[in-house]
Order: C-alpha cells, then sequence, then structure tokens
C-alpha cells in the first residue's frame, strides 16, 4: 500500500496512490485525520488497507506524506564509504542528530537557500515512519513498529553545521527535507536492506548506493534510539546517506539557484526539487 496526501499547503488530505491515480481518503471516510499519530493510533492504516477503489487521476499537489511528526532522527555517518569520504572514523554506535519539523517539505517543492548559511548539499535517505509508540523495543521486534518507508533529501547547510561545531542549525533551516513522494508500507518495500539509493543534480548521478550497505540497519537503529527515547507514531528516523555528497568533492560541489535535486529510492519513487533563493 501507498500513502500519499495531497493538496495546497495548510489544505493536504490523506489518500491512496493508485498507479498514478489517488483515492481520496476523504470521500470515503469523512472523519478520517491526516496521516500523523492520530491516524496510526486510531489504526487508520489497517482500515484504509481495506479500500479498494481504483481513484482518480486527480491533478493537485502532492505534499510529504507525514503530517506534523513528534520529531525527525537522522543518521549521521551510517554508510562506510560517506563516513571515509569525509575522513571520519566508522562509528561505534548509532551517531544521532535531528531536524526540527519546519524542516519537512514536498517532494515536488522548492528548496530556498538560506540566508544565513552557504554550502548547501544534499543528501539521499531511507526514511522510516514509526507506526506505533515504543520504548525499550528489542531489535526483533523493531520492525513490527514501523509504519512504512519514504525518501527523504537531508539538506545540510555545511557552512552552518561546520562552523558551529554541532548540527542543529544547519541540518533544520526551513524546507530542509524534502521527503515523499509516498510512504509504501513494508509488504510492499521488498527487501529493505537491498534498496538502491541515487541522488542527481540537474541530471548527473552524484551519489548511487544501496542500503545493504548501511552500518547499523533499521532494527538496530531503532533499538538503540528508543532505549531512552519514546518512539511516537508518525516520528520520522531518516538512516543516513551513500557516498557522493557535494561538500566532500574536489572541488566541493553545492547547491546553486535553478539546480533541480532528484532523490530516487527504488520500489518508492523520487523525490524531485527545484533550489531558490
Amino acid at each position: 500500500m501507498k500513502l500519499v496526501r495531497f493538496g495546497q499547503k495548510g489544505d493536504e488530505k490523506p489518500g491512496l496512490w493508485r498507479d498514478g491515480n489517488i483515492v481520496d481518503l476523504r470521500k470515503i471516510f469523512p472523519d478520517i485525520p491526516d496521516i500523523g499519530e492520530a491516524f496510526f493510533r486510531e489504526n487508520w492504516l489497517q482500515t484504509v488497507a481495506n479500500v479498494n477503489e481504483p481513484g482518480q487521476n486527480i491533478h493537485a499537489r502532492i505534499a510529504c506524506p507525514i503530517h506534523g511528526p513528534s520529531k525527525i532522527i537522522c543518521l549521521g555517518k551510517n554508510y562506510v564509504e560517506h563516513a571515509q569520504e569525509g575522513g571520519f572514523d566508522q562509528p561505534e554506535t548509532p551517531l544521532l542528530f535531528c531536524k526540527t519539523p519546519n524542516t519537512l517539505n514536498g517532494p515536488f517543492d522548492a528548496i530556498i537557500l538560506p540566508k544565513s548559511s552557504g554550502q548547501i548539499d544534499w543528501e539521499v535517505e531511507l526514511a522510516v515512519i514509526i507506526g506505533k509508540e515504543g520504548k525499550r523495543i528489542p531489535k526483533a521486534d523493531a520492525l513490527d513498529y514501523v509504519a512504512g518507508f519514504t525518501v527523504m533529501n537531508d539538506v545540510s547547510g555545511r557552512e552552518a553545521q561546520f562552523s558551529d561545531s554541532q548540527w542543529f542549525r544547519g541540518k533544520s533551516f526551513d524546507g530542509f527535507a524534502p521527503a515523499g513522494p509516498v510512504m509504501v508500507t513494508p509488504d510492499e518495500i521488498g527487501d529493505v536492506n537491498n534498496l538502491r539509493l541515487t541522488a542527481k543534480v540537474d541530471g548527473k548521478i552524484m551519489q548511487d548506493g544501496n542500503t545493504r550497505d548501511m552500518i547499523f540497519d533499521i532494527p538496530t537503529i531503532i533499538e538503540n534510539i528508543s532505549e531512552d527515547i519514546t518512539l511516537i507514531p508518525g516520528d520520522i528516523i531518516s538512516t543516513g546517506t551513500p557516498a557522493g555528497v557535494g561538500i566532500f568533492r574536489d572541488p566541493p560541489v553545492v547547491l546553486r539557484p535553478g539546480n533541480v535535486v532528484e532523490c530516487y529510492i527504488e520500489n518508492i519513487g523520487s523525490i524531485v526539487n527545484k533550489v531558490i533563493m
């Protein structure tokens, strides 16, 4: 099953994605909440799985597939070659940081360059959507807490990230987490440990990796985070990026107005974002 949110900013609705068509779930279930914490707590995921309608060819903006997560937890240096390209040691435990909810952006919306930081970079990542609340989740049970998966671009303001000596500001500028285009449920994702992921800038492949190369797999990540941080339905965990980011190239490549960044993950799809001032 593929869930989608569609509509103008502030007026998005939940839907099912069916081969290019959208099933408007509000027409079937007028009281259905947006795809977020209440949606998962009230078991709407199971309810909408029984909908058999083919949908309609709705011409509308596609939004980020998750509304209002309590937190967006990201991993740094979770691919060996990415750690190596930055000259970093391989982490012994998951390296966690957060992006704030204001970073969420539609899969085809613009990335607006900030005024306070240069050296804007891309990072294609597999994002995990949490479906039920949990703390101290054992690795063996971790995937039971996953509602689905989506594509995220962990856009990064490297100038701020490196000059601040911590990552909060450089990772949390408005719109710095385009995500989508859909949330794919675990039964349709295939082998989550063997998904190709790529990032292109103006059609040129810059990153080309596979989730099998993650240092810490998804169950390990969930177990580690939830040891002392309660995971809430709708939370997003972004699992790190493969080698090929711009800042560590020789010479460095950074995003400029007019660039178009496409992030793709096998069995999910692509997000395509134009860079503007």
